[in-house]
């Protein structure tokens, strides 16, 4: 599989992670497996994190810290607020809107 192109995979990051979220909470390590798993390929931590704290503050998230079950310390969980899910319609519709824009010239 291909790596995705940096800025294609900048514009699009934040739905993922809202996308994530949608299907369950999760903490940032999940979050980036589940990246993976779905083809985004290697996402440096250094850019979860930051997109997380961006989401949160602007009300779309919130994380809560939990005792890890294994022992280890604790995690800082994430779950969607209603204003993620706007956000999410919103760039699903945007992305809807852009690849049939894309079929759009392939057909020419």
């Amino acid at each position: 599989m291909r790596k995705l192109p940096s800025q294609l995979l900048k514009g699009s990051l934040e739905g993922a992670l809202l996308q994530i979220l949608a299907g369950q909470e999760s903490y940032p390590y999940e979050i980036h497996q589940a990246l993976v798993t779905a083809g985004f390929g290697e996402i440096a931590a250094g850019t979860i994190y930051p997109l997380l704290l961006k989401l949160e503050r602007s009300g779309q998230i919130q994380g809560e810290k939990r005792d890890s079950p294994n022992g280890g310390p604790p995690r800082k969980y994430y779950h969607l607020l209603p204003a993620g899910l706007a956000a999410l319609a919103d760039f699903k519709a945007d992305w809807a809107q852009l690849e049939a824009a894309m079929h759009q010239l392939g057909g020419r």
